[in-house]
C-alpha cells in the first residue's frame, strides 16, 4: 500500500501529461497534492509533516531560483544579441544543415557554456527564426541538451563525484563513453523530427551529419581524457560548430569578416566571462543551506545578467522595453520550473525517491543492476537537472552498482549519463519549452517525437552493464 502511495504522484503526473488532460502547471499541482499522503507516511514521524514541508519548500525555492535566474539571464542575453544584429540581416530559411547547426551543435554549445537548459532556449529561438514552430520545433530544440553532464561547466557532475568521494575527472570520463554512443543515436532521431517539421534530410546530408557527430563524440572523449572535464563540452561542440557556420555562410570580403566577427563577439565574450568566473576560486557566495549548492558571485546567472546588461547598454535606446519583454516571456516557464523543482525536492527530501529505487532493486533480485539506467532516467525526468538527479539518487545508485560488481566510478558514470539524459527531457524542461512556444503544445508531444532517444538511453545503459559484467567475469 505504501509503495502505491509513493508512486502515485509520478503516475498521476505522467497520466495527466501524456493524456493531455492538464497542462504542465496543472499536472504538477495535482502531483504535489498527491505527494502529501506519501510524504506523510514515508517520514519517520507523521507529526513532522508541517515542519518538513515548510523546510523543504524553502529549500526547493532556493534550488529553483538558480535555474530560473539562468533562464532569465539567457532570455536577456538573447534579446541583447538580437538587438545588436544588423538591421538588414535576413532570416535564413530552414535547411537540414541549419537545423543541425542550431540544435546538436549550436544549442549543445550554448548548454555547455551556460547549463540549466538555456541551450534549448537558444536552439528554439534559432528554429523559430527559420519559420519552424509547434511540437517538432520544441522537440528539435530539446535535442540540444545532449551534453547536460558538462552543461554550465559541469557542476552536477562535480557534485555527484563529491557525494561518493571520487575524482570528478574520472566520473566525467565514465560518463563520456555512454554519452558519445548516445550522440550517434541522436542523429537519426534528429532526421525523424526534422522530417516531421517539414525539413527532410537527404541521404548525403545524413552521412555528413553522422560524420560530424562522430567528430563531436571523439572530441568529447579526448577532452575528458587529456583536459579539465569542465571544458569538454565547449571544445567538443565549439570546434565543429565553427566549421559548420563557416561552411554555411563563408565571409565575403572585409565587410563579411566584420559581420562575422560582430556576430561571434557576444558569444566569445560570454564564454570568456564564464571561464574567468569559474577560475575565481573562493568568490563571495550565499549559502543558506550547508548541504545545497552555494550561490556565488560568479554564478552563471550573475555572469549572464552582467554580460547582457553590457550588451543592452551598447544600444541604449529601446533597451528597457527589450529587457521587459524578456522578463515577460520568462514568467510562464519560470513558474513551471519552480513547481517541478519543488516536487522533485519534496519527493527526494522525504525519501520517497530512494524508497522507490530500493523497492525496484529488491523486486529485480539478481538483475537489480539493470534497474540502474531506468532509475537514473526517472530521477532526471522528475528533478529536472543533473544536480538534482545526482543529489537525489547518486549514493543509492552507486550502492546498487557495487552490489552487482561495478566500481563506484562505473556506476556513477552510468547514473550521471542516464540522469542527465532524463533531465534534458524532464517534466520541468519540457514544460518550459512548451510555455515558450505558447501555441498550446503539450509536453507529451515532445516525448512521443523523442521516444527513440529515451529508448536509446536505456539500451546503451543496459549494453554497458552487460559488457562490464562480462569483463568482470572474465
Amino acid at each position: 500500500m505504501l509503495l502505491l502511495l509513493q508512486s502515485a504522484p509520478l503516475l498521476l503526473l505522467l497520466a495527466l501529461l501524456l493524456s493531455g488532460r492538464a497542462g504542465p502547471v496543472g499536472a504538477c499541482l495535482a502531483a504535489l497534492a498527491a505527494a502529501l499522503p506519501a510524504i506523510a507516511l514515508t517520514l519517520p514521524e507523521a507529526a513532522a509533516l508541517p515542519g518538513f514541508l515548510a523546510r523543504e519548500l524553502v529549500r526547493g525555492a532556493y534550488l529553483a531560483a538558480q535555474p530560473m535566474a539562468v533562464l532569465l539571464g539567457g532570455l536577456l542575453f538573447h534579446a541583447a544579441v538580437t538587438r545588436l544584429a544588423p538591421a538588414d540581416a535576413a532570416a535564413h530559411p530552414a535547411t537540414p544543415r541549419r537545423v543541425f547547426a542550431a540544435t546538436l551543435l549550436g544549442g549543445a554549445f550554448v548548454e555547455s557554456v551556460t547549463g540549466f537548459a538555456v541551450g534549448a532556449v537558444f536552439a528554439l529561438a534559432s528554429l523559430r527564426r527559420m519559420g519552424l514552430s509547434g511540437a517538432p520545433a520544441g522537440a528539435l530544440a530539446l535535442l540540444a541538451l545532449v551534453l547536460v553532464p558538462w552543461g554550465g561547466l559541469g557542476p552536477g557532475t562535480a557534485l555527484g563525484a563529491a557525494l561518493i568521494g571520487e575524482p570528478a575527472q574520472r566520473v566525467a570520463l565514465a560518463t563520456a563513453w555512454p554519452s558519445a554512443a548516445w550522440m550517434l543515436c541522436l542523429a537519426p532521431v534528429l532526421w525523424r523530427v526534422s522530417a516531421a517539421a517539414g525539413v527532410p534530410v537527404p541521404g548525403p546530408e545524413r552521412l555528413r551529419q553522422l560524420g560530424l557527430m562522430t567528430v563531436v563524440a571523439a572530441l568529447l572523449l579526448a577532452a575528458n581524457l587529456f583536459l579539465p572535464f569542465e571544458a569538454a563540452g565547449i571544445i567538443a561542440t565549439g570546434l565543429p560548430l565553427l566549421w559548420v557556420l563557416w561552411r554555411l555562410d563563408p565571409p565575403q570580403g572585409p565587410e563579411g569578416w566584420r559581420r562575422a566577427a560582430t556576430a561571434l563577439a557576444p558569444w566569445a565574450g560570454l564564454t570568456l566571462a564564464l571561464l574567468l568566473a569559474r577560475s575565481w576560486q573562493g568568490a563571495p557566495a550565499i549559502r543558506p543551506f550547508p548541504d545545497l549548492p552555494a550561490l556565488p558571485a560568479t554564478h552563471v546567472a550573475v555572469v549572464l545578467c552582467c554580460v547582457s546588461a553590457v550588451l543592452l547598454a551598447l544600444r541604449a535606446p529601446g533597451a528597457l522595453p527589450a529587457a521587459g519583454g524578456a522578463l515577460f516571456r520568462a514568467r510562464r516557464p519560470a513558474l513551471a520550473m519552480l513547481l517541478y523543482v519543488l516536487l522533485g525536492r519534496l519527493l527526494a527530501g522525504a525519501g520517497v525517491a530512494a524508497a522507490l529505487a530500493g523497492a525496484a532493486a529488491q523486486a529485480l533480485g539478481p538483475f537489480a543492476a539493470y534497474a540502474l539506467p531506468p532509475l537514473g532516467l526517472v530521477s532526471g525526468l522528475v528533478t529536472g537537472s543533473n544536480v538534482g538527479s545526482n543529489a537525489a539518487l547518486m549514493p543509492v545508485q552507486v550502492a546498487l552498482g557495487q552490489a552487482a560488481g561495478l566500481t563506484s566510478v562505473q556506476a556513477a558514470g552510468l547514473h550521471n549519463f542516464a540522469g542527465s539524459a532524463g533531465a534534458g527531457l524532464s517534466f520541468a524542461v519540457t514544460a518550459m519549452i512548451a510555455a515558450l512556444l505558447a501555441d498550446g503544445t503539450r509536453p507529451a508531444r515532445f516525448w512521443r517525437l523523442l521516444a527513440p532517444a529515451l529508448a536509446a538511453v536505456l539500451l546503451i545503459g543496459w549494453g554497458i552493464l552487460a559488457l562490464e559484467a562480462g569483463a568482470g567475469k572474465g
